[in-house]
């Protein structure tokens, strides 16, 4: 059966419930050994074999990319060498990027991650892998040649099952049954997938946009249809219809400079003012019937970035730096990546210059509502709300991914993280996070994908940093986030930066998924520490979706278990506050619930301790965890 959009939410709330059925166990109950981060400094080079730095995760498994996925050649191309260094690092740093981008006929690859989007091609990035999307127990691997899928069953343990060839980058992948939705964006691609890329500027035989692949037979996999847009698709974002469950909906976010009309009709460059029909300055939306989406087509080219009291289209920022000595900040004529969050009815969109929010109540009509620029920010690259969708993250590609980003002298605010409040529909600054500068000349380093790992009262995300590894961070507090567990490894080869680490990384059904650009696909596992409980984890743990897309955010709602009220008293605790006493008599009451032995009167004075603990605090996160502990609480009595 195809599951349908509604049908995932009753599958996820079905799923934690079936796996709630663990009580709290005495780990949760034992204070973890504190145990001092490791250096990530000088880690050991090596394509398979490197040097590795891990805090507070198990590395579980990792996948060597399939046959027919790996070049080591391509790999191992060098684009800049120490010693030469810094001429060479600036050579490497003048393929079109973010930084250098300042007008919208120059934007022709805002990012590096797109740094083949021009070429016609193989080269740099031809084998390298992107995104994920996840469904079932399958995880799908999109890339630049094309997409794996895996059978994740034992998600320790995945196999793989289907490769299918289809070159032009950067394959963006997103899945919804059977249909697998990827994007191309390189002018290589060709319509038929085939791998002899495509001459001349104009041929009917090119495909920029965005495909669609039936998967239901592994044995015959098949393009069912292929939907061109002017500037290609560097990412998509599949959005739920809010009533009709068999229909979806794509946003598209290309960042190539448009194509000509005589290769797609339609499609113009150029300065609105001069051009009022630019492709430039919009996003692509795709209407897709999701029982024939052969018949899937563009329904609309919103302009999101336009002056709403002017009517100017190019509404936001121009490009160029913000202040003196600020970052060179992108124009803003496309979106990188655009999160949707359909259960809060907005989206927050990571576009050049700006983040922006918008009201997708209509989402064949997205109207931004706020939007933020920033000295700090070179490119913003991708953004991830918090489940009650009070603050996002967005991130900064500063270097498009292919610089060396987090050495020691390297701003610690540039090239990072950036938390926003969402106050009254306004977006509003908070704090940064970046991880230590500890990468060498070697090692492209940069802020990158994630997502936010499910742990009941804080606020927690995994993501990627290219060879900087991964970074999982609390940012509850959006002015103070900070860092509970890190996995590095070393660069790809001695002497030379060369484009590798992870593309992204995220938490789905109890793992970290992490696909590596070179090497392969990794998965991790949390262990207990004193930064997150064993309890924690576990209420993490409970919560499983049977499909996931990476820009479409699902909203999390926690059952009423044991081992979730034991990782808000841990919170409680960690906090200081409860007083030891109230803390232990809470603990008894929950371990009491654990083993079956509910004790109404009990249960009534821990929710008594708790209501009046937080009716004296005057910390927000407190006030939430007592509150929520104790309505818990209250509930089983």
């Amino acid at each position: 059966m195809t599951p349908n959009f509604r049908s995932m939410v009753s599958l996820a709330a079905l799923g934690a419930a079936l796996a709630a059925c663990s009580p709290v166990t005495d780990e949760a109950a034992e204070p973890a050994t504190v145990v001092a981060p490791p250096s990530r400094a000088d880690l050991a080079p090596g394509l398979f074999d490197a040097g590795t730095a891990i805090w507070n995760l198990e590395l579980t498994a990792s996948m060597r990319p399939p046959e027919g996925f790996f070049d080591y050649d391509t790999a191992m191309i060098p684009l800049g060498v120490p010693g030469q260094a810094d001429d060479d690092t600036e050579d490497a740093d003048e393929v079109p990027q973010a930084e250098t981008v300042e007008t919208a006929e120059a934007d022709d690859a805002d990012t590096a991650d797109d740094v083949e989007a021009e070429n016609s091609g193989p080269g740099l990035l031809s084998f390298a892998n992107s995104d994920l999307a996840f469904t079932g127990d399958r995880v799908i691997m999109g890339g630049f040649h094309g997409f794996n899928v895996y059978d994740a069953a034992n998600p320790d343990s995945p196999e793989h099952i289907l490769s299918v060839v289809c070159p032009g980058g950067q394959g963006d992948v997103s899945v919804h049954g059977n249909l697998v939705f990827f994007s191309t964006e390189q002018n290589r691609g060709r319509l038929d997938c085939g791998n002899g890329g495509v001459e001349g500027d104009s041929s009917p035989e090119r495909f920029l946009g965005v495909r669609i692949f039936d998967i239901s037979d592994l044995n015959a996999p098949r393009q069912v249809a292929a939907v061109q847009t002017c500037r290609g698709s560097h990412t998509h974002t599949l959005v739920p219809h809010p009533t009709d469950d068999r229909t979806a909906y794509i946003y598209v976010q290309g960042t190539n400079s448009p194509r000509p009309d005589s290769e797609l009709a339609g499609c113009s460059g150029g300065e609105p003012d001069e051009n009022p029909e630019t492709a430039l300055y919009s996003i692509d939306i795709i209407e897709v019937p999701l029982d024939a989406p052969e018949q899937a087509a563009i329904i609309n080219r919103p302009r999101i970035f336009t002056d709403y009291e002017t009517g100017e289209i190019a509404g936001l920022w121009a490009g160029g730096a913000l202040e003196d000595g600020a970052q060179t900040s992108s124009s803003t004529v496309a979106c990188h990546d655009i999160t949707v969050y359909p259960e809060m009815g907005l989206a927050g969109g990571a576009c050049g210059g700006n983040g922006i929010l918008l009201d997708i109540t209509d989402p064949v009509n997205p109207r931004r509502i706020s939007d933020l620029a920033d000295p700090n920010m070179a490119y913003w690259h991708s953004a991830t709300f918090s489940n009650d969708a009070s603050k996002i993250i967005f991130t900064d590609e500063w270097g498009g991914g292919l610089g060396a980003r987090c050495q020691p002298d390297d701003p610690q605010d540039w090239g990072a993280d950036l938390v926003a409040d969402i106050v009254d529909g306004e977006l509003q600054r908070r704090g940064f996070f970046k991880i230590p500068g500890e990468q060498s000349a070697i090692e492209n380093c940069v802020a990158h994908n994630g997502n936010i790992i499910p742990v009941p009262g804080r606020d927690i995300m995994v993501q990627a940093w290219y060879s900087g590894g991964l970074s999982i961070i609390d940012f509850t507090d959006s002015n103070n986030p900070y860092e509970i567990a890190f996995f590095d490894r070393g660069p790809l080869g001695p002497d030379a930066l060369r484009v590798g680490g992870y593309w992204a990384t995220y938490w789905h059904n109890g793992r970290i998924w992490a696909p590596e650009i070179a090497r392969g696909l990794d998965v991790f596992r949390l262990q207990a520490s004193p930064m997150l409980t064993a309890s924690e984890i576990a209420a993490a743990e409970l919560i499983h979706f049977d499909e996931a897309n990476t820009q479409t955010q699902l909203h999390v709602t926690w059952p009423d278990e044991p081992v979730v009220a034991m990782a808000y008293l841990d919170q409680i605790e960690r906090a200081e506050a409860l007083d030891p006493a109230s803390i232990s008599g809470v603990r008894a009451a929950i371990q009491a619930w654990s083993s079956g032995q509910v004790d109404g009167d009990v249960l009534a004075a821990a929710v008594g301790t708790l209501g009046d603990a937080a009716d004296a605090s005057g910390v927000p996160a407190d006030v939430h965890r007592l509150t929520e502990l104790g309505a818990m609480l209250a509930r089983i009595q």
